[in-house]
C-alpha cells in the first residue's frame, strides 16, 4: 500500500494556474452574455466577485482576466505579495495594500502598449486596500479607461467603500455545496481522508478544507469537542489545545464552530470579540485561546 502525504504535501495551484473550477456556473454565465453581447451593449468595466474566502472568487477572476485579455492586451494585478513602500521596495508581509502599489499599477497602465486590445486590472482583494490605496482605485473607477476590465475581488462587501462598491456590478458568490466540495477534494486531495465532519467545517470554502488538512486542523478539532464533551478534562488538557490552535492562527476560527456545534449562540459575540482581540492586541494567543475554551466548557 502506497504511503498517504502527510498534511503539509498537498499541491494547491495558485489561483493564476488553476483550470479548475467548480460551480458559480451562474455568475460565469452572466459575465459571458455580457462580454460576448458587448459590442451591442457596452459590458460593464467593473465587476466586483464578493463572498466568502476560498470559493472560488479568484480562480473564477484569473480565468475571466485570461479570456479577456487573450495574451494580446495588457493585465496588472495588485496584492498583498505584489505590495512595495513608498520607496517602492517590496513588502509582502504587509496586512494592507499600500496607496504606493495602487499608484506604480497606474503608472504602468498609463505607459502600456496602445495596441487597442483590452486591458484587465484584477484586485486580490479589496479587502485589504488601504484607505489611500481604496480612494486611489476610486479615482479610476470614476472614469475608467476605455477597453478596460477591473475584476475586484471582495471578501466582505462590508469592507468596502460604498462609493466603490455603487461603481461596481457586484456577484454574489454562494458557498459551495458538499458536492461541489468533495469533487475539488478527489480533485487535489485524491488520497485524503476527508469526512463529513470536515465539510461541514469549511461551510462551502474548499481554502478552509485546504488549510484544515495542511495545519491538522480537523485532527484538532476533534480532540477539542472530545476535549470539551469528557468531563473529566481539566486545564492542563484545554491548554494543550489551545497551544495546539494557536501555532496557526486560521485556526481560530474552529472555536466559532464548536460554539455553533453546542448551539451556544449567546456565547458566540463574545468570542468572536475575544479573537479579534488577539489578533489586534497581540496577545499571548494560547492564553486567549484557553479562556474561550474555558468558557464554553463552562456553558456545558
Amino acid at each position: 500500500m502506497a504511503p498517504k502525504k502527510s498534511a503539509n504535501s498537498y499541491n494547491f495551484p495558485h489561483p493564476m494556474d488553476n483550470d479548475t473550477l467548480v460551480g458559480h456556473s451562474d455568475v460565469m454565465n452572466d459575465f459571458l452574455v455580457a462580454w460576448n453581447g458587448r459590442n451591442e451593449h457596452p459590458i460593464h468595466p467593473v465587476w466586483m466577485l464578493a463572498g466568502p474566502r476560498g470559493i472560488g472568487k479568484a480562480t473564477m477572476a484569473y480565468k475571466i482576466a485570461k479570456m479577456v485579455y487573450g495574451n494580446v492586451g495588457d493585465f496588472f494585478i495588485i496584492d498583498i505579495s505584489r505590495n512595495i513602500d513608498k520607496k517602492g521596495a517590496p513588502k509582502p508581509d504587509s496586512k494592507v495594500i499600500s496607496v504606493h502599489t495602487v499608484r506604480a499599477m497606474i503608472d504602468q497602465m498609463q505607459m502600456s502598449s496602445m495596441s487597442g486590445e483590452w486591458r484587465v486590472i484584477l484586485i486580490d482583494s479589496v479587502d485589504e486596500l488601504s484607505t489611500s490605496a481604496s480612494n486611489a482605485i476610486l479615482k479610476l473607477l470614476e472614469e475608467p479607461p476605455a477597453k478596460t476590465l477591473f475584476l475586484l475581488i471582495v471578501h466582505q462587501l462590508a469592507n468596502v467603500l460604498p462609493t466603490v462598491r455603487s461603481r461596481a456590478r457586484v456577484e454574489k458568490m454562494r458557498p459551495l455545496t458538499m458536492s461541489e466540495l468533495r469533487d475539488l477534494c478527489i480533485k487535489f486531495m485524491p488520497d485524503a481522508d476527508i469526512s463529513n465532519e470536515t465539510l461541514r467545517l469549511a461551510n462551502g470554502s474548499f481554502g478552509r478544507i485546504a488549510n484544515l488538512k495542511k495545519t491538522g486542523g480537523d485532527a484538532i478539532y476533534a480532540e477539542l469537542m472530545e476535549c470539551l464533551q469528557n468531563p473529566n478534562a481539566n486545564s492542563a488538557d484545554m491548554m494543550a489545545i489551545a497551544k495546539k490552535i494557536a501555532a496557526s492562527p486560521e485556526l481560530y476560527e474552529i472555536l466559532l464552530d464548536a460554539i455553533a456545534s453546542f448551539n451556544l449562540a449567546e456565547l458566540y459575540p463574545i468570542a468572536t470579540h475575544a479573537i479579534s482581540d488577539i489578533n489586534r492586541l497581540y496577545l499571548e494567543p494560547e492564553i486567549g485561546l484557553f479562556k474561550i475554551i474555558t468558557d464554553i466548557k463552562k456553558c456545558l
